[in-house]
């Protein structure tokens, strides 16, 4: 079975990729797997609950969200190819080494409101290559399309690693003895699902296209779309586009009518372009509603974004729906 180390010297060879890339990636893993020990240790360890303490979004932060956060900073740091990094839960970007050619953006621990209740959490992080010059937000600021690699670490039954350097998607999962072990090269999503995920709690501010969206997926055979779905929601979004890439489906955190100015809940660079990349690379596809996620020109490091991803059947059936 081909173990991580073994599969990324060849992944870079036969693609013509730099070998700082690789280096990278194995530095995000390495810290993946620290974090992994502290959410396998939960309890036990004393680390469940709040910390106390809010991120730059104002939203409270779990123990684990800190310690995850710090896990990452402290191990991308001693790597001489990361230049800067920047966290969901920083105010802003970190730089790290001035000689680095690439940038990591991270969601430390998506899903951590999961944590205390013992259902899978995970780790979303983007890589880019850095631009010439002195390293500011706007060294961060790219579109999705221009990442250089994506991924995620699932902390689940089993501890699996996901991502793609723009060749395909690869999935590893982590064994007794600590490495990475390669069980699936290239999965790929479905166009066509019977199964979505959404909120269906703000259902009553959604606005009218995905109003209609899902009317229509709750009739079932007996309405337009001529087949009957299932629901699912987890509430950790890295779970949830797990399950979709393993056997399709479609993931929605759309806008809603509650504050017009936010165009969504979740965040661009750690969250939506990461995963929107693994998704595109599996056959799947992404968007906000109007445009392909991975077109989208940031504004901020901590920009927000309305989220529809999964099977490309139904990210473009509800994308005409909203250009209706």
């Amino acid at each position: 079975m081909t173990t991580l180390s073994q599969f990324i010297p060849q992944h870079l060879e036969n693609h013509h990729l730099p070998e700082g890339l690789g280096s990278v990636l194995e530095a995000i893993v390495a810290a993946c797997v620290q974090i992994n020990g502290q959410v396998r240790q939960g309890a036990l360890a004393g680390i469940l609950g709040e910390a106390g303490t809010g991120n730059v979004q104002g939203e409270d932060q779990k123990k684990l969200d800190v310690i995850a956060n710090q896990l990452l900073i402290n191990t991308l740091k001693t790597n001489p190819n990361v230049a800067g990094l920047a966290s969901e839960e920083e105010d802003t970007f970190v730089a790290c080494n001035e000689n680095g050619g690439y940038l990591v953006l991270f969601d430390p621990l998506d899903g951590s409101s999961n944590i205390d209740v013992n259902i899978s959490v995970g780790t979303i992080f983007s890589i880019l290559a850095k631009p010439e010059g002195g390293l500011t937000t706007e060294s961060f600021l790219q579109k999705g399309r221009d990442q250089a690699g994506s991924g995620y670490v699932l902390y689940g039954p089993q501890t699996q690693l996901v991502f793609t350097l723009k060749h395909g998607v690869f999935v590893f999962t982590l064994d007794e003895a600590g490495n990475f072990v390669q069980t699936l090269a290239n999965p790929q999503v479905p166009a066509q699902t019977k199964e979505f995920a959404i909120n269906m709690s703000n259902q009553r501010h959604w606005f009218a296209p995905m109003q209609q969206y899902i009317a229509e997926l709750l009739a079932g055979d007996t309405g337009v779309r001529g087949k009957n779905y299932n629901m699912r929601w987890v509430a950790s979004m890295v779970a949830e586009i797990h399950r979709i890439l393993m056997r399709g489906g479609v993931f929605m955190y759309p806008q809603d009518a509650r504050d017009p100015s936010k165009p969504g809940k979740l965040r661009l660079m750690y969250e939506a372009n990461p995963l929107s990349l693994v998704l595109e690379q599996a056959g799947g596809a992404s968007g906000n509603t109007v445009q392909a996620m991975l077109d989208i020109q940031p504004e901020g490091l901590h920009q927000r974004v309305a989220v529809v991803m999964g099977s490309r059947e139904e990210v473009e059936y509800v994308g005409r729906l909203h250009r209706a």
